[in-house]
């Protein structure tokens, strides 16, 4: 087994450098590609040094059975074919090909199937929050079909990437020395003691493109026909996101049933008792696999709703682990060139 990772400098390509490590995935030989200004870098794997090798349009990837592709959309969309043409199936991580009728989008919790079924090679990785909902949402819908949900995201600075986590860190610094921020660059605003409710550019209704996301890629995971609704919010913590949700179902739900099913669903943890002060938080959930949940509780305004409270680590289940575990199951069912 030939794995690859490209975009193996940014914080996505370091996490999957520790979970590939962690997790003992079954591979054989890694190589890693970057950017120009990566190129050259080296970095530790296995007790082994692994030098990043330019992302260029040739046969590189000949001999590489799976790669994991977190190096923005541009350059997925401009290397799709150069990696997946001789067979390679690449697990991209970026948005560009996650609403394309001929690229599955999964979470292998809810649709792992979906991943054998790729006329492109190309398998794609969902949005954070998507990812982390829809882990949640599974077992739910199991019980009584899910028909709308309305969700409040509470989005960390991991979310834009290592450098925005360092602007953050960055902005604090300042305010401790100077009393006043001089860093904004990664966000739209000052993000340290603040919230910025936008995420990515707004589009013509009103919404963002994080939003939307949600409610697109929802229901293309769980093929279904559910509606979402959501505000995508910028806080000021540095790992892990977390989502406050409401969720309608076609008959109402006791509490206990919810949280049973949570609890024995796979990817999921339940922290919820309320009489010890003790529910889900980014700052425990940071560097764990999974999703945490808590506040289950029915909805006031809704006899068919629910309420409850997630979080989870957006660079790993919402991102680089969501990846290798599509890889393991592949590799599980022996669906790899």
């Amino acid at each position: 087994m030939k794995v690859a990772i490209v975009g193996a400098s940014g914080a996505v390509g370091q996490e999957f450098l520790r979970i590939l490590e962690q997790r003992k995935f079954p591979l054989d030989e890694l190589v890693l590609f970057g950017s120009q200004r990566s190129a050259g870098t080296t970095y530790s794997f296995r007790g082994k040094d692994h030098e990043v090798k330019l992302l260029q349009h040739n046969d590189d990837f000949k001999d590489i059975d799976i790669a994991f592709v977190s190096a923005g959309g541009g350059t997925s969309k401009e290397f799709a074919d150069t990696i997946t043409k001789h067979g390679t199936v690449m697990i991209d991580n970026s948005s560009a090909f996650r609403m394309d009728e001929d690229v599955p989008l999964v979470v292998p919790e809810v649709n792992a199937e979906d991943a054998l079924k790729r006329p492109r090679n190309i398998i794609a990785n969902p949005n954070c929050t998507t990812i982390m909902m829809v882990v949640v949402l599974k077992p739910i819908d199991d019980l009584s079909r899910i028909k709308r949900v309305r969700i409040s995201s509470y989005q960390s600075a991991s979310g834009a990437g290592a450098a925005a986590m360092a602007e953050l860190q960055q902005q604090y610094k300042e305010l401790v020395e100077t009393g006043s921020v001089k860093t904004v660059s990664k966000f739209p605003h000052q993000l340290a003691y603040n919230v910025i409710p936008q995420i990515d550019v707004f589009m013509d209704n009103g919404y963002t493109k994080e939003e939307m996301k949600m409610f697109n890629e929802t229901r293309k995971i769980m093929h279904s026909d559910v509606k979402t609704s959501a505000t995508c919010v910028r806080v000021s913590s540095l790992r892990s996101h977390s989502e406050s949700v409401w969720l309608e179902t076609e008959r109402p739900l006791s509490v206990e049933e919810v949280r049973q099913a949570i609890a024995a669903a796979p990817g999921c943890v339940v922290k919820d008792d309320p009489t010890q002060a003790s529910y889900p938080m980014p700052l425990e959930s940071a560097g764990h696999d999974d999703i945490y949940v808590g506040r289950i509780r029915k909805d006031l305004a809704d006899d068919n709703g629910m309420t409850l409270w997630l979080t989870g680590d957006q660079i790993r289940k919402g991102a680089a682990l969501n990846a290798v575990q599509i890889a393991e199951y592949l590799i599980k069912v022996g669906n790899v060139k």
